[in-house]
């Protein structure tokens, strides 16, 4: 056992194996006070199979590590004869199955070598950028605490190609750290003539705990079973996880004999499994791949977090996030400017929550003109303009379960643009150039009409361009105003399926279009100006472009 912390917890499951049959040796790093070592040996003294070996500085990735572990297994081997198996535990280590069955189980295989024990090349797991590499050069500075002269090393002999040249003999091998090797073959590699040699290549290595005995077990084991008998998981980042009172069940699951990394307070956990009345499971091959559908759950919720929740513990990068946005919405640029109404008319026809302009300049139009929203947020343009991210992302979490929808155009804040082109859940509805119907029906200098529709278009010209990229994930459709106003049914008839799917109905009345008579003359009037109107399609100049097909007042009828 290599002992470090939480020492209690550590005499505790010494004290386990070993009043079970199974003799042990301890050592506890250097680092851990001699007033702490003295105590550990008093609690301990009255168990006569429990020794203790010479202590080293253990520090992780670091040669100490295997230097202890050399020499915890010589006192093991020397001091305990009838020892066939030796299984290298750490102090947070805990048995999950009664040690009888452990021993059942090794008898079983009196020859096996459990011990994983990977070539670098079909290692997938290491984390830092170094597989064969730790192998070629040298780290004679610590990752932890010296990283700028550990990276700084590693780049100059890069930089100069400086290689180690490996020992004619081995073939390098990774694995964990934690095995159970058999007498014969531990010994052979403690007794190996060539050990110094060996032993020296080694004290240079990065990681060697998980290299040394994984690659010196290939030269005399007569049967390697690549796999360790000690349940181990670890994140994304290489660092273990960690068990707790409440992975009781999980931990059952696994049917592994040993689980690390155990928490020091899980004291549900020591009492379970160390309890002389726990009783045995059925006889059962260890498995840890029945809870690796659980980690790797676990792993994709720490680093990418629930769809659309942006958490301050995991604030996604830029393109990273697991999803813009927590939910389908819509975004209807021109409709409120070409219909009457048109915020109550699909709220009543798609049941869906439909806003005004939720970007507009001065203010947020929620629907039915709130102050403030699910989620508090505020109608105010500065709390949202802080941040129009996290406005609308929030306002799509705190409304899960109902549709949003909401107008937007060249008049708002262009802020979201990129935001709404790259949400997959957004279905953006576009009939260009409808910003120009306002203008047409207001009260103003025609100068200043001229100069307000060279804005608006410059504005959507950019935003269609967005919406138009290769990056673009958002579900798109673009209508000129000329060839929406020519049949608006069938448009509206699609956005309304895809907003509510399973309604499926069909639409009996359009909502009351503005009265374009006119508009045609208008556009001509802005080209006569200098004004080039572009977005809004082929309309002609004359007063005939809208015919009598468009009444106010009067319904649009589907047969």
């Amino acid at each position: 056992m290599l002992c470090h912390t939480a020492l209690d917890r550590a005499a505790q499951v010494a004290r386990h194996w070993a009043t079970n049959g199974c003799p042990v040796v301890i050592h506890l790093d250097r680092k851990v006070t001699r007033k702490a070592f003295v105590r550990l040996q008093r609690d301990l003294a009255d168990v006569p199979d429990i020794r203790f070996s010479e202590r080293f500085d253990c520090e992780w990735g670091t040669w100490g590590l295997v230097a202890a572990t050399q020499g915890a297994a010589t006192v093991l081997l020397s001091d305990f004869p009838n020892v066939r198996h030796v299984y290298l535990a750490s102090g947070s280590c805990l048995p999950l199955r009664p040690v009888k069955e452990l021993v059942a189980y090794l008898d079983e295989r009196p020859r096996t070598d459990f011990i994983e024990s990977v070539t670098t090349e079909d290692v997938g797991w290491t984390i830092g950028g170094l597989n064969i590499e730790r192998f070629t050069l040298r780290f004679p500075f610590s990752w932890r605490k010296q990283r700028r002269l550990f990276d700084g090393y590693v780049r100059l002999q890069r930089r100069f190609h400086f290689r180690r040249k490996i020992p004619a003999a081995l073939v390098p091998h990774l694995g964990s750290q934690w095995w159970c090797l058999t007498r014969q073959t531990l010994s052979a590699i403690l007794e190996d003539p060539e050990r110094e040699a060996y032993d020296r290549y080694f004290k240079r290595v990065w990681i060697p705990d998980e290299s040394y005995f994984q690659t010196l077990v290939r030269q005399y084991s007569q049967h390697v079973e690549s796999r360790s008998l000690t349940l181990s998981k670890f994140d994304f980042q290489g660092k273990p996880h960690i068990f707790y009172d409440d992975h009781l069940q999980l931990l059952r699951r696994s049917d592994c004999f040993v689980a690390r990394k155990i928490w020091p307070q899980a004291g549900k956990l020591y009492r379970t499994f160390l309890s002389p009345e726990a009783g045995s499971q059925v006889p059962a091959e260890p498995n840890p791949g029945k809870i690796d559908r659980l980690f790797s759950k676990a792993v994709e919720r720490r680093t990418k977090g629930r769809a659309g929740l942006y958490m301050q513990s995991r604030f996604p990068n830029q393109d990273w996030e697991n999803g813009v946005t927590a939910a389908p919405y819509s975004v209807f640029e021109g409709f409120s400017e070409l219909f009457e109404n048109f915020d109550s008319w699909l709220a009543k026809v798609a049941g869906t929550r439909v806003h005004g302009h939720l970007f507009a300049e001065d203010r947020v139009e929620f629907a039915g003109g709130e102050a403030v929203y699910n989620g508090a947020l505020p109608a105010g343009a500065a709390q949202r303009d802080y941040n129009p991210r996290s406005f609308l992302s929030n306002l799509i979490w705190n409304t899960r379960g109902e549709r949003q929808c909401f107008q937007f155009g060249p008049g708002d804040s262009q802020a979201p643009s990129w935001l709404i082109a790259r949400d997959a859940n957004a279905q953006v509805s576009v009939v260009s150039g409808a910003w120009a119907v306002p203008l047409f029906h207001s009260n103003r200098n025609f100068s200043d009409i001229r100069r307000e529709a060279a804005r608006l278009q410059k504005i959507e010209s950019e935003h269609l361009e967005v919406l138009r990229s290769p990056w673009t994930k958002a579900r798109v459709r673009i209508w000129t105003l000329a060839d929406f106003v020519q049949n608006p049914m069938e448009p509206l008839q699609t956005i309304v399926d895809e907003i509510s799917p399973r309604a499926l109905r069909r639409l009996t009345e359009a909502p009351l279009m503005i009265d374009l008579t006119g508009f045609g003359q208008f556009l001509q009037n802005l080209r006569n100006q200098g004004m080039q109107p572009v977005l809004m399609g082929d309309f002609p100049a004359g007063n005939d472009q809208m015919p009598s097909a468009i009444r106010r007042g009067r319904p649009y009828l589907v047969k």
